[in-house]
């Protein structure tokens, strides 16, 4: 060990005089370590309730998803579509017809995103495993009559909020009637039934995914939001596209590209929901740079320590000098007790942050509210935000441990 680092280790930790000086330099220190803590906390929090709210959307959004390039449909007899689904990663491909409705059921509407979708779709997307009330039905044969006869009946999957606002629930024996406005026409001037396409199906269930979600989409059997906007039996608007966990992403956006040419488009999960994840990232800076003032409050501590430290050592300092250490020894001795507070500071703050996540992870000690999707605050530790939470800690004490010594009179 060298000597200045050697004689700071001795003021710093030596047990034979205990002075109001040692006491502001303990405050430095366990302020560093509390700050460090909040820091890797609040991060991991953070990263946790991201992680969450992304695995909602990733719940009803496909991984990927192919649309045209310019008009909003397409047909998949005009494709590959065998070749898509023998695409290396690919599990499985739904197609998808998707249109703004008006939904009147008594008193009360909704204007909706209505989603068509095939039967694989629900349990593909894991959309089945979201139903909050009633079953996942999308389309069913009842009897009627007195013969065997039987009838196709249409079911609405809800979201949560549009069924709150429509007044229904999934024992509701009243139809809901969809309306959707005929290509090339406007309300203006015509009756209900010239101007929209109508349709009638009834609640079989609502899904609680993320309030967004629940405030806009009801999703039903694609024949009949086909039938409501007069497509034929292939026309699409998207393909929706479940890849294998074990295959990449990227490679299989690239694969389905290539066999689709530049008439289509590939979007993954960030670029369906560009603004979302801008924002997502653009929220995690601000958190971070925040969270670095409080860190910067915490360090000034250093100020007050180092210069009644240097005021308390110059008869130290006279004799140090008397042996032939020179000025910059000397500023290298305090800078050494300042670095030194921060180091054991920000190393305790991470180890106290790792096990406080740790045990909200397993134990859920904070809890959420009642009524929330989950019962404690998720939390998602991530290697790069200790170091992260390190590099800012120990390069805003350095910077003022530097500015603080470098000012004293040695």
């Amino acid at each position: 060990m060298k000597l200045p680092v050697f004689i700071a280790w001795r003021y710093l930790f030596s047990g034979k005089k205990r002075s109001v000086i040692n006491l502001i330099s303990w405050v430095s220190l366990i302020g560093i370590t509390v700050s460090t803590i909040a820091l890797v906390v609040v991060m991991s929090v953070y990263n946790g309730i991201g992680e969450l709210t992304q695995s909602l959307f990733n719940i009803f959004d496909p991984e990927l998803i192919v649309q045209p390039a310019e008009g909003k449909t397409f047909h998949t007899s005009a494709i590959e579509y065998d070749k898509l689904k023998e695409t290396d990663g690919v599990v499985a491909i739904s197609p998808i017809v998707e249109e703004n409705a008006w939904m009147t059921v008594h008193q009360a509407e909704a204007i909706v995103q209505l989603r068509g979708v095939d039967d694989s779709y629900g349990h593909s997307c894991g959309l089945d495993t979201m139903i909050f009330d009633g079953v996942y039905l999308l389309k069913d044969r009842i009897p009627i009559g007195i013969d065997d006869d039987s009838a196709d009946v249409n079911y609405l999957l809800l979201g949560w909020n549009i069924m709150v606002r429509l007044g229904v629930n999934s024992l509701s024996n009243t139809p809901i009637a969809l309306h959707i406005p005929k290509r090339g026409t406007t309300a203006m001037g015509f009756s209900m039934d010239e101007a929209f396409n109508n349709g009638y199906a009834y609640p079989s269930g609502a899904f609680r995914v993320q309030e967004e979600i629940d405030n806009m989409y009801v999703v039903t059997g694609i024949d009949f939001v086909r039938q409501l906007m007069n497509y034929s039996s292939d026309e699409v608007t998207a393909l929706a596209v479940s890849v294998d966990p074990s295959s990449k992403v990227s490679q299989v956006k690239k694969e389905l590209r290539a066999t689709l040419g530049d008439a289509f488009t590939v979007k993954d999960r960030y670029e369906q929901k560009p603004l979302y994840y801008k924002i997502f990232r653009s929220e995690r800076l601000g958190v971070f740079l925040i969270l670095s003032l409080i860190v910067l409050i915490a360090a000034l501590n250093l100020v007050a320590s180092l210069s009644l430290l240097i005021l308390n050592k110059q008869d130290d300092v006279r004799t140090l000098r008397a042996m032939g250490m020179e000025s910059k020894d000397l500023r290298r001795v305090f800078r050494s007790v300042g670095i030194l507070i921060a180091a054991v500071g920000v190393v305790i703050g991470l180890l106290l942050g790792f096990v406080i996540c740790l045990v909200q992870q397993h134990f859920g000690i904070v809890k959420l509210g009642a009524n929330a999707i989950v019962d404690a605050f998720p939390v998602a530790m991530r290697l790069v935000d200790f170091f992260a939470a390190f590099g800012i800690v120990m390069l805003i004490s350095s910077l003022v441990v530097f500015l603080t010594v470098r000012r004293a009179k040695l």
